[in-house]
């Protein structure tokens, strides 16, 4: 009686060590402490496709998603503020880039300025 109790607290345990290991890998990063407003917006919407540094995350090609890379200032310089404020406004579908979602319902335009000024931010800081 006692064998086959035990087995069932051990699985239970093993479960539960389990979960607990793939929350914590699954869980989004949190943005630093004192971190701007568009900064906490990027952890918020974008870290788990675009990664904390920009340049992507292991979550977005586990979907198969190429995010752009946020970190290469060379390709980042060719793009105005008003594409990246229209991509993440509207979203990437109207411009043939349909993996990015549209923030714009969900966002004011100050907001967006400041997520784009936080973009920005990021290829600058290699």
């Amino acid at each position: 009686m006692r064998r086959p109790l035990l087995a069932l607290v051990l699985a239970i345990a093993a479960i539960g060590v389990f979960t607990a290991g793939l929350a914590a890998l699954l869980d989004t990063p949190r943005p630093p402490r004192g971190a701007s407003r568009g900064e906490r917006l990027y952890y918020g919407l974008c870290v788990t496709c675009h990664g904390p540094d920009g340049r992507g995350s292991w979550r977005a090609s586990l979907f198969l998603i190429r995010p752009g890379n946020l970190a290469d200032a060379a390709r980042l310089d060719q793009r105005s503020d008003q594409y990246l404020v229209d991509i993440i406004k509207n979203g990437g579908a109207p411009i043939g880039r349909p993996g990015m979602p549209a923030f714009g319902a969900a966002l004011s335009d100050e907001e967006i300025r400041e997520l784009v000024a936080y973009v920005r931010g990021l290829s600058r800081a290699r």
